[in-house]
């Protein structure tokens, strides 16, 4: 609202020019003034909750986890439970915080590790963090302000971004009525990486054993959930296969601020 700097008090925090924010009982710091877009819902994130559980994108936080060191402070935009996060945060020792627009997702990712916070904003109109503050920002299937993710990381601070290949979820994105993979989409993640130096990329590919509940929980998880009507959803998981061997692949781009 003013940049200005926050500090802790009582239940919350607040600024000099006297804008309070509290902590909600479940533990995230709500900073999305005017924010123009609730989110994911309740039913997606619980979706998404599930399908993470399950084990089914760990090879994808695995990876993420092993190009994250060293860091002391991890930004995961657009973050949503914190489930990729609290790897990261594990296998680095350091501190981090998931910045999300769900108050669903923020209620989980307030709880994903104990050294992990979570903070509801809207990624689009700003970060409601100081400039130059993370060693590393994450964003895995996640909107990419460029700026404002340049103006958070130090110099030399590191961004990983994750975005799915064409092949990504391939055997059942058309039988289960999923938005598809944007085409030219490496050539648009390029251009919006331009102005950061390049440090390695690698593709990631892996194939999983889908149950119909899974997949299930793939459409509802994510913007196919707005789409796919349940009666209609019900049908296309019936002409399934069960269980469906599908291909998960990730571009994993690693990129430092100059």
């Amino acid at each position: 609202m003013c940049a200005q700097a926050l500090r802790a008090l009582g239940a919350g925090v607040g600024c000099a020019a006297g804008h309070r924010f509290d902590l909600a009982r479940q533990g995230h710091l709500t900073l999305a003034a005017g924010a123009k877009a609730p989110g994911d819902t309740p039913a997606m994130v619980a979706a998404r909750e599930r399908f993470l559980g399950a084990g089914h994108y760990d090879a994808v936080a695995a990876a993420v986890a092993e190009l994250a060191a060293p860091a002391r402070f991890v930004v995961d935009v657009g973050g949503g439970t914190g489930h990729h996060l609290a790897a990261v945060l594990e296998a680095t020792g350091a501190h981090g915080v998931v910045v999300d627009a769900s108050t669903a997702a923020l209620k989980r990712a307030a709880r994903a590790h104990p050294r992990a916070a979570a903070v509801g904003a809207d990624v689009w109109r700003g970060l409601p963090l100081a400039d130059g503050c993370a060693d590393l920002v994450t964003t895995l299937f996640a909107p990419r302000g460029v700026a404002e993710i340049a103006r958070v990381l130090r110099p030399g601070g590191r961004w990983i971004v994750v975005t799915p290949l064409p092949e990504h979820l391939e055997q059942v994105r058309g039988p289960l009525g999923m938005v598809g993979v944007e085409e030219r989409k490496a050539d648009r993640l390029h251009a919006d990486l331009a102005a950061f130096e390049a440090v390695t990329e690698r593709e990631l590919r892996v194939q999983r054993s889908f149950g119909r509940e899974d997949l299930r929980a793939l459409v509802l998880m994510g913007p196919s959930a707005h789409h796919v009507g349940a009666a209609d959803l019900d049908a296309r998981l019936a002409a399934v296969a069960e269980p469906a061997e599908v291909t998960v692949a990730v571009r994993l781009t690693v990129v430092r601020r100059p």
